[in-house]
């Protein structure tokens, strides 16, 4: 029992500790502060609620337009390889962009006066929303790009590094990025528990001095990924260095270490339907016309649908159709429609999760969801994509049953049973134990193989193109929890800040059936796309 329990323990820990190179760590430090960004989750949750009169339907469809930015990777993947060693521009750009949105809502919070005398204090919300995730998109194209140069083809001598290393390494490159990110979740829950301690029962005035405080310390999230750039350039002039002791030529060190940028060619089609997308976007966004979400969902889908049918040219045919596989399960896999806001309303109002709480929960979340990473490690190396979706689907069906149970007075009854131990705060602690590593790991296998497999010239673009197509699934289950928010109407207790008068009552009452729709459908959609596809010649064993 103990030589087993010693053999997986260096299999799944120790053999992750061993396979990390300080040529890791550059990307790891922009994903890292990808992860830091949720230290404003949880204020944004309670500023909008407090401060905000935004519906649930509306908050939707603002998620929607933040994740839309995400498709921009093409282009931005696109143009990493054809500026390779100009990217950590892109990383300065984004940093900018970033920390403009964290100066709009500190504003927002501690001179709201001053905010709303130039514009409603909505639409303030809204520019910060969207300025954020561009940012984010842009440091991530760079970051993703980054874990290909991480990874040496060619050891210090100029010989060249087995096709089995390589691999492994790219497999643990990708999951430490997914682990650096949630790193950066357990850093800020950690923060929060302790900057949302003792404010029960405070003025709202003294909450709001927290929240802006909060968004302050924010901004060391863009320092954070510049610091990652400027080392890795550090880390990349010492490896030259090394490698030029060893004896190995300048040509020789150019050619293992970067894409020749003189072969990678502007591919017009992939530029091109960038900025096309982005026009459309922006056209339609800004038009005003009915169902603008609808048509800049079908417009983005067609796009990037064309754009992966010229990319996977380059490829091997079978290798063609598997990655189209693999795309098809991920997307509805991440498509499936969510509760929306109204699940942290009545979680605010109805159970009394506060501030702190809920800080709680996103640490034990993030913590566990690192050691499930490390433990299932094994299960992403042997398993498929296929198998991965659909043991996380059936299980995501299972673990959304404890917030259905809270709904109807699961906790009531085993609270009277326990004599108060397993109250509403015990199950939603018990739930996120068990629910937080599941969802981190879809994308691993993925990001692996394109690492291992896209042209060398192209890796970022393949990157950027099937990241393009896979965050087109978060805009689609976005628009799926707009309908069924629209379906199933919630609304939270809104008074007047200066009256104090009820504007809008609160109604829980179909939030029950709300998030029993939901969970049947996670479940359901996946399981059925992945006995299609598997059926199929696009049948997938990655």
């Amino acid at each position: 029992m103990t030589d087993r329990l010693w053999r997986w323990l260096d299999t799944t820990v120790l053999d992750l500790a061993r396979q990390m190179r300080w040529s890791f760590l550059p990307p790891l430090m922009v994903y890292f502060a990808a992860g830091v960004a949720g230290l404003t989750s949880i204020v944004g949750v309670f500023f909008i609620k407090d401060y905000l009169g935004l519906s649930a339907a509306f908050l939707a469809g603002l998620t929607f337009w933040t994740g839309i930015p995400w498709t921009l990777k093409m282009p931005l993947g696109h143009l990493v390889d054809l500026m390779w060693r100009w990217k950590s521009l892109l990383v300065y750009l984004g940093a900018s962009l970033i920390a403009s949105s964290l100066l709009i809502m500190y504003l927002l919070i501690s001179q709201r006066a001053m905010m709303s005398a130039v514009m409603p204090l909505e639409a303030w919300y809204v520019l910060a929303a969207l300025l954020s995730p561009v940012g984010y998109v842009v440091q991530d194209v760079v970051a993703d790009a980054m874990t290909v140069e991480a990874v040496p083809t060619v050891r210090l001598d100029g010989t060249p590094v087995p096709e089995a290393e390589i691999k492994a390494a790219h497999t643990t490159m990708q999951t430490l990025g997914r682990f650096a990110i949630i790193s950066g979740l357990v850093i800020v829950a950690a923060l929060n528990i302790f900057m949302f301690s003792g404010l029960e029962g405070r003025p709202p005035e003294a909450v709001s001095q927290v929240y802006a405080r909060i968004y302050l310390i924010a901004l060391a999230i863009p320092l954070i990924s510049v610091a990652g750039v400027i080392l890795g350039e550090v880390t990349l002039a010492r490896r030259i260095a090394r490698m030029r002791a060893e004896g190995v030529g300048a040509d020789e060190i150019r050619r293992a270490l970067a894409p020749d940028e003189a072969e990678t060619k502007p591919n017009v089609w992939l530029l091109g339907g960038g900025l096309a997308f982005a026009l459309f976007t922006i056209s339609v966004g800004a038009s005003g016309m009915p169902l603008a979400k609808e048509v800049v969902f079908a417009g983005s889908m067609a796009i990037v649908t064309f754009l992966i049918s010229r990319l996977i040219r380059e490829l091997a045919p079978s290798h063609a159709r598997a990655l189209i596989g693999t795309a098809i399960i991920i997307f509805v896999f991440r498509a499936v429609p969510l509760p929306g806001p109204g699940l942290d309303w009545f979680q605010i109002d109805v159970l009394g999760f506060d501030q702190r709480f809920l800080a709680v929960l996103s640490l034990i979340t993030s913590a566990l969801a690192l050691a499930g990473m490390v433990a299932l490690r094994p299960l992403i190396a042997a398993r498929s994509i296929a198998d991965i979706t659909v043991l996380l689907s059936i299980a995501a069906g299972v673990l959304a049953l404890p917030a259905i149970g809270l709904y109807y007075g699961l906790h009531q009854w085993t609270s009277a049973l326990t004599g108060g131990v397993v109250d509403a705060r015990a199950i939603a602690l018990i739930n996120a134990a068990i629910e937080s590593p599941l969802g981190q790991i879809a994308m691993i296998p993925m990001l692996a193989w394109i690492a291992q497999h896209a042209p060398a010239n192209l890796k970022a673009t393949f990157f950027a193109v099937m990241a393009s197509f896979t965050n087109l699934a978060l805009s689609a289950s976005s628009l799926a929890t707009r309908y069924l928010n629209e379906i199933f109407v919630v609304t939270r207790e809104v008074r007047d800040r200066a009256t104090g008068a009820v504007t809008v009552v609160a109604d829980y009452s179909q939030l029950g059936v709300l998030l029993i729709v939901v969970a049947a459908l996670g479940v359901a959609l996946p399981v059925a796309t992945v006995w299609l596809v598997q059926r199929s010649p696009l049948k997938t064993t990655q």
